[in-house]
């Protein structure tokens, strides 16, 4: 299993951003959904490795989160909230956060094979770069891109020609992060047992 716990970075000078980010996880399928646990911190356990991944995407968008991945066995039979669950998923995910609040990327992954988890966490560190360079503008085309418009109609939406599309495209890294994030879920998915992102 994956559990991620996130905690909210410079949370005593800021507002609040655990709804918001409690709204945007929503829309990914969690084994246990993401809840906040106690003060500026969420939870969330997932067993698909895609899935994962895109959730972890959501967080480093934002900008504003220490995200800790952990990765391995949860206690049985599992609760109804994730923050009650117990086992060396949620010891490593506490571990991973932990070590993710010593600065950037402010990601990190701990799991029972030390070997798979730092080539995760090199991947997840690389992407995290590409992503913290991405513009509003960047942003856009790839949510077009990402619900499945070619340039020509992500162009005709935006009102611009399809040359500055494909400026954007360049620009914001797709095919990079793309290929990133790809990477990413096949490392995690062998890390996870009966994970078809594997097999990507």
């Amino acid at each position: 299993m994956a559990v991620l716990t996130v905690d909210q970075r410079s949370s005593r000078r800021g507002p609040d951003l655990v709804p918001e980010a409690l709204a945007a996880l929503a829309a990914h399928r969690s084994l246990l959904e993401f809840e906040r646990t106690a003060g500026d911190e969420i939870q969330g356990v997932l067993s698909d490795a895609a899935t994962t991944v895109n959730c972890i995407e959501t967080l480093l968008r934002a900008g504003t989160w220490n995200i800790g991945l952990g990765v391995g066995a949860i206690e049985e039979p599992l609760p109804d909230h994730a923050r009650a669950g117990r086992g060396p998923a949620y010891l490593n995910a506490r571990e991973a956060v932990t070590r993710a609040k010593s600065g950037s990327p402010y990601l990190n992954v701990v799991g029972a094979d030390d070997y798979h988890a730092e080539q995760l966490e090199t991947v997840l560190w690389l992407w995290a770069g590409v992503l913290s360079r991405r513009t509003q503008r960047g942003w856009e085309v790839a949510d077009l891109v990402a619900d499945g418009l070619t340039y020509d109609q992500a162009a005709r939406v935006l009102g611009i020609s399809q040359a500055a599309v494909s400026q954007r495209v360049r620009a914001a890294a797709l095919i990079e992060a793309s290929r990133a994030s790809a990477l990413a879920s096949v490392l995690l998915g062998n890390m996870l047992p009966n994970d078809a992102s594997s097999s990507i």
